[in-house]
Parts: structure tokens; C-alpha cells; sequence
């Protein structure tokens, strides 16, 4: 459930003026920058590499563990192996009484973070000073990493040299590279003076026992060499099997993390080092240091032996899928309440961190599939976090109004069309030709950044009984299937689809039993109504049987795809929901088809406007459908621009505008900006639910642009 709390916390960061304007420039440059640093190289081939890798880690993990034990042990390290966050600290605390242990310095650690240490050095009384530049300006500012990799990147210079004046009792100037002397210069003499480094680590090396730190900043050699003692915090998802194993990873985490080439410094630890120490006598003697090794679980054993989440494992922390995620880039970390941030820190806090918190955060996912695009490790993150949901609806149930929705509304065909029908009725008071405009009360947020449509009197099913079609002239049949907004809010778009298809030959008939192809109530983890109305349209289909099932709508398409494993548990429907996944066509990618071939004519639109496209998230990510759209627009001839950020989610995300309405407004504000810059006369989608989106903010925040699904140009195009 979305607390009050998280409410005001999304709130108060979309206000924070200074943060929102370091994540934009960040978000806008990092995917230039990272597609240069990775010119020359197979992406796509590394990834496959470091998911290969990873898998036989989790595969492997008990095996792997043991052996890296092992191997470190002959080289002379200390490995202690803690099982929970507790068992970190009071290991290290008693290391350090032991050890009469006064100041730790410590390189960036996450692991640190996630089981709070500093907090614990405080209560022991011993001093712990952060030494990487990111980390030691929020521990001055009192604040927890904002990032995985740049734990600071929510301030900006005049924020850092304000923290480092109160820190240092003196006005420092914000000028970037007089802040880093400063900081070099007051960390110089703890590195010095210090009893105890601890350091994180990138990669653990089962073969030969050896850890691979890889740092921005000298600091991180320095923990690992000065002190007389270096504990080494590692989880066990940073194994590995052999030598080899780690240079895909050293290849690929810098350049998805910063946009890097390579990190400036790439520490590669075997044992303890050896250290020149002055005797009580004036003398100097050359000593083994003491080198610690704590392998840390705190719920990773537990995640690696599930058999979804284990795919967690793949991920080698570079951040680079909140380096794009368009909520990250709008709410920075802190909202998400733990040290990890984004849709895969919730994911992660699930196992590691507060069920609580994971349960709220992922929630805060568009699942729009920018991260998917680029993680390192190939982890479906949206999917996940969807598992995530499916779990806590069985575990929990639903809220009382979407279980209403779903399960008494929606599931009902009958019931949910008639509802649909009197609510065409029951609009008028608020109705403004095809928009709402303004809603009343506790519902005007919803309308505060778009319209909304207004549901049309005589739906796409009445209305597809009165098309003039011509006759039959191919032998395949072909049934469309609408989804709610074109059959209930834009049945133009659904005659646009059937003409077309009508154009190319085809006979195209409109199963009147369909209904909602469950997505809804398959994103909020609902599998029960999902499934219920899954064999509903499965029956429906069965009546005509036909060759293929168009649809225009991308999360439709996906969701028909996904009957077979909604379907897994009951054989008739299983059989049925696999022959029809594979007859699923997607409207712009089949009339690409239709078009290449010389089934489909169309005429010339040169001069009917000046045109640009809006990539539907499910649409290019999930489907994998971008090229064949602007294909298609192309064959018409119309003038064409692409917008800037076309491919950046539109902010409607289904119940996501209605959960957090204040990010989807942020999000629309900037699809409107880019759609006005454009300078384009129409703007085409192939998604409704974007085509929903789209209007309503046109309509709402003004230009004078078209906005149609694609069908609706081919309709225009048909000779």
C-alpha cells in the first residue's frame, strides 16, 4: 500500500529545484556518452558473457564460496563468513577492540551502507571517516547515498563547498577542483594516522582467492595499503569462477556505470600485503599486514536459492538502470528509503534490506523497460518486480478497491460493458465534446495535467456491425481484438484497423464476447481475474478460430502472449492460449508486412502535414517493434521529424497516472515539450493508452497538433 508518507516524500523531491536539474543534465548526457565509451564493442555479446557468468555463479554458489575461501586462506587472508547484518558488526567491532582499533578509514562500500556501519563505529566511539569524495561529502551532509555509484550526485558544487565550510569552520569557495584539494588535503592525515581500512569490493575470484577493487579516486589503494589492517566487506553475488570470468565485468562496468573507457584505478588483491613497520627500538622491520575477507549473506543465500530472483545475481551494480530510469531521473535516491535505489533496489531491499520498504518502492516502477535495455547482467527488471506483486496479492490479497474492480467488475464481461455503457451516460455533467476536463473533489488531481477521454456512446462493438466491408478475398481469417480504449473511448482507431486490414483482401471479424486482455489486473499481481478473463477470450476466439488475431495495442499483445503461462495449470486452456499466442499479430509491424509485400497500397500524403512518433514503451521495449512503425509512416509519403526523447515514456503507464499522478504529470510535461519543439502538425503512436495520454495533454496544455494512432494515417493512405 502507498503510504502518506511516500506520498509527501515524491512530493517534496519533485520541488527540489537543485536535484531535479543535476539528474536531468545527468540523464540527458549519460546515453551519448555511454553509447561512445562502447564503440567498437559486441554490447549485446558482453552482456550475454557477464549473464552467462553470473548464472553459473548461483548455480554454483555453495562450491564457488568454499573455494574462494579456501584459496584466500593459503594466501594468508582472514575469511569470516556473516550470515546476518548483526554479524558483520560485531565481528568488525570485536576486530577492533582487539586490535585496539581508534580510527577506520573507509573506501566506498555499499555493503557498508547496507548494514550501517558508520552507525555503528558512532556507538562504539570509534572514529570511521569515509574517504571517497562522494561518500565523505554526505557523511558531513548527514545524508545516505542518493546513488549506487555516485552516492552524491543529488548536490551540486555551491550545496558540497556549504557542507564543507561547516565542516572545515571556514568559507570555501564552490569551484570543483579547489573542493577536491581540500578534500585531499584533509583526508591525507586519517590516512596516515589510520589503525583500520575498509573497503568494498567489485569482484571475488573463486579460482585463486583474489578481490578486484575498481575506484575513481586514489583512496580506495590507499585503505588497502596504509592501514595495518584491511577488512574487505563483499556479498556473494560479486563471485566469480575464474580469472577470466572477470574481464567481460572490468570491460563493461565502468562504461555502463559513468561512460567510462576504464576506471582510474583497478586494484587486484591476493593475500595481505607487506608493510615497512618502525620497531619500539627505532628499527624497521617488514611485516605482513592483516587482511580481513567478510563474505556477507544478509539474504543473499536465500535470494540465490529462489528460483525467480536468483536472476538478481546477474546484476554487478553499476546503476546504469537508474542511470535511465525516468523516476530516478525526477525523484533522485532518497525516496526510495534504503541504500538502493530504483526498480532494482527494490528488488534487492526485498532479500537485503526492508520487505516493508521493497513492498512500497515497487510500486514507484513505470515498468517501462529502460533498465532492461541497458543492465549489465540482462535482468528483466520489470518482470520482477511484477513477480514481486504477484507474491504479496497472494500473500496479502488486494486493496479493497481494486479487488473490487477485478474481481467483480472487470472479470464480469457482461457486468463491465454495461457499467461502461451507463457510465457514457453518467459523464455528461462533465463531459466537453470527446474530453473530460475537470473532475470534482478528491478526484480534479486526475485532470489536473491532461483530459481525460470521454467514453464514447456507441462503442467499437456496435459500431463494427454497421461497417461497410468489401467482400472476401484472401482465404485467412483474421479477428481483431480491441482492448477497452479502442472499444469504449476511440473506436475510430479500431475502423481505421479493420478497413485496413479489409483494404489488404482480408475478411476481419470482431468476436463480441472479448473483453479486457487482463493487463491491469496482471501488473497489479492479480493472476486469478487475469486468468478469468484470459479464458474468457480464449473462448471467445475459439467460436471464429481464425488464422491470425490482430491487435493495435502493444501491452494487449504482450498479454495474449502471456496466457500460456497463466494457463499452465489447466490443460484445455493451456493448449488453446499456446495456438493462439502464436497467431498474434501486431497491427504496425503486420501492415509492414502487408506493405512490403504489395498487399497493401497506399497513396501519397506528401504535404498533408508535417508528422512525428511517439515510441510506446511496451511497444519498442518489450516487443521490440520501432523500426517497422516509422517503416510504415515512411510508405505514406507524409513529412516526417523525430522528436526529441521519442522513445521516453508519456507518463501513462496504465494505473500508474492513477496511483502517482504527480509523476505522471511531470512525465507528460515533458512529452508535451518535446512534441511542441518538434514543430510537427501530427504526432502517431501505436499504442491507445500513449494516444490517450498524448491527447489529453494537448488538449490540456495547448498546441495545435493531431494526435492519431498509426492506423488512422494508413486509413488516410488507403487508395
Amino acid at each position: 500500500m502507498i503510504t502518506k508518507e511516500l506520498k509527501e516524500k515524491i512530493k517534496d523531491k519533485l520541488r527540489d529545484s537543485v536535484q531535479r536539474k543535476n539528474l536531468g543534465t545527468f540523464s540527458e548526457v549519460y546515453p551519448g556518452a555511454r553509447a561512445r565509451a562502447f564503440e567498437g564493442y559486441d554490447i549485446e555479446a558482453l552482456r550475454d558473457q557477464i549473464a552467462n557468468i553470473k548464472k553459473n555463479v548461483v548455480k554454483n554458489l555453495d562450491k564457488l564460496a568454499d573455494q574462494f575461501q579456501s584459496e584466500a586462506e593459503k594466501r594468508g587472508a582472514i575469511v569470516y563468513r556473516a550470515k546476518t547484518d548483526k554479524d558483520v558488526i560485531d565481528y568488525i567491532m570485536k576486530l577492533c577492540k582487539e586490535k585496539n582499533v581508534k580510527l577506520v578509514v573507509k573506501s566506498k562500500s555499499m555493503v557498508s551502507e547496507e548494514v550501517e556501519l558508520n552507525e555503528a563505529f558512532k556507538k562504539e566511539g570509534i572514529e570511521s571517516q569515509e574517504t571517497d569524495l562522494g561518500e565523505w561529502i554526505i557523511q558531513i551532509a548527514g545524508h545516505k547515498p542518493s546513488h549506487m555509484v555516485m552516492p552524491a550526485i543529488h548536490l551540486n558544487r555551491q550545496q558540497v563547498a556549504d557542507y564543507f565550510s561547516k565542516e572545515l569552520g571556514k568559507d570555501i569557495e564552490p569551484d570543483i577542483p579547489f573542493l577536491v584539494h581540500t578534500a585531499r588535503v584533509q583526508l591525507r592525515e586519517k590516512f596516515l594516522k589510520a589503525d583500520m581500512g575498509i573497503s568494498g569490493a567489485n569482484i571475488a575470484v573463486a579460482e585463486n582467492g583474489s578481490l578486484f577493487i575498481v575506484t575513481n579516486e586514489g583512496n580506495g589503494r590507499l585503505t588497502a595499503t596504509l592501514p595495518r589492517i584491511h577488512v574487505i566487506l563483499v556479498g556473494y553475488e560479486k563471485l566469480v569462477e575464474k580469472m577470466t570470468d572477470a574481464i567481460p565485468i572490468l570491460r563493461f562496468l565502468p562504461r555502463n556505470a559513468t561512460a567510462q573507457v576504464l576506471t582510474s584505478y583497478v586494484n587486484l588483491i591476493s593475500g595481505p600485503s607487506e608493510a615497512i613497520v618502525e620497531n619500539p627500538d627505532g628499527s624497521f622491520s617488514v611485516q605482513k599486514k592483516e587482511l580481513h575477507i567478510v563474505l556477507v549473506d544478509h539474504g543473499r543465500l536465500e535470494m540465490a536459492k529462489d528460483p525467480v530472483f536468483k536472476e538478481l545475481y546477474q546484476c554487478i551494480r553499476c546503476a546504469a538502470c537508474t542511470n535511465v530510469c525516468p523516476v530516478y531521473a525526477l525523484l533522485g535516491g532518497h525516496v526510495y528509503g534504503h541504500v538502493y535505489s530504483g526498480g532494482i533496489g527494490a528488488l534487492l531491499n526485498a532479500f537485503i534490506g526492508s520487505k516493508n520498504t521493497a513492498d512500497q518502492i515497487q510500486e514507484l516502477c513505470l515498468t517501462c523497460g529502460r533498465c532492461t535495455e541497458v543492465c549489465a547482467g540482462k535482468i528483466n527488471i520489470p518482470e520482477l518486480i511484477v513477480e514481486m506483486r504477484k507474491r504479496n496479492v497472494k500473500k496479502a490479497g488486494l486493496p479493497t478497491l481494486p479487488k473490487v474492480v477485478f474481481q467483480n467488475i472487470m472479470s464480469n464481461r457482461q457486468l463491465f460493458h454495461n457499467m461502461l455503457r451507463m457510465a457514457s451516460l453518467a459523464q455528461k455533467p462533465f463531459k466537453n465534446g470527446p474530453f473530460i476536463r475537470n473532475l470534482p473533489m478528491f478526484l480534479s488531481g486526475y485532470t489536473k495535467d491532461r483530459s481525460l477521454p470521454a467514453i464514447v456512446e456507441v462503442p467499437f462493438r456496435d459500431r463494427f456491425k454497421n461497417l461497410k466491408l468489401k467482400k472476401e478475398i484472401k482465404k485467412q481469417k483474421l479477428a481483431f481484438f480491441s482492448g477497452c480504449l479502442i472499444d469504449f473511448a476511440y473506436p475510430e482507431i479500431g475502423e481505421a484497423v479493420v478497413e485496413s486490414l479489409n483494404c489488404a483482401g482480408f475478411k476481419v471479424n470482431f468476436p463480441q464476447e472479448q473483453t479486457c486482455c487482463g493487463t491491469p489486473m496482471f501488473l497489479m499481481g492479480d493472476l486469478e481475474s487475469a486468468k478469468k478473463v484470459a479464458i474468457q477470450n480464449l473462448d471467445a476466439m475459439q467460436k471464429e478460430n481464425p488464422d491470425f488475431i490482430v491487435l493495435a495495442c502493444p501491452t494487449g499483445v504482450e498479454m495474449w502472449k502471456r496466457y500460456p503461462e497463466l494457463m499452465k495449470d489447466d490443460q484445455r486452456y493451456y493448449e488453446l492460449a499456446v495456438k493462439f499466442s502464436k497467431r498474434i499479430k501486431e497491427y504496425t509491424s503486420y501492415i509492414n508486412e502487408l506493405c512490403e509485400s504489395g498487399e497493401l497500397k497506399l497513396k501519397s500524403l506528401k504535404g498533408k502535414g508535417l508528422a512525428t512518433y511517439h515510441d510506446s514503451c511496451h511497444l519498442k521495449r518489450v516487443l521490440g517493434i520501432f523500426k517497422e512503425p516509422r517503416n510504415v509512416i515512411n510508405k505514406t509519403g507524409i513529412d516526417f521529424v523525430e522528436m526529441n526523447h521519442c522513445d521516453q515514456c508519456c507518463g501513462m503507464a496504465g494505473s500508474y497516472s492513477v496511483k502517482f499522478p504527480e509523476i505522471s504529470g511531470e512525465l507528460a510535461d515533458q512529452k508535451h515539450k518535446d512534441i511542441i519543439d518538434s514543430k510537427a502538425d501530427i504526432v502517431l503512436a501505436g499504442c491507445p493508452a500513449c494516444v490517450l495520454q498524448i491527447k489529453g495533454l494537448i488538449d490540456k496544455k495547448g498546441g495545435n497538433v493531431k494526435v492519431k494512432h498509426i492506423a488512422e494515417l494508413i486509413k488516410e493512405a488507403l487508395e
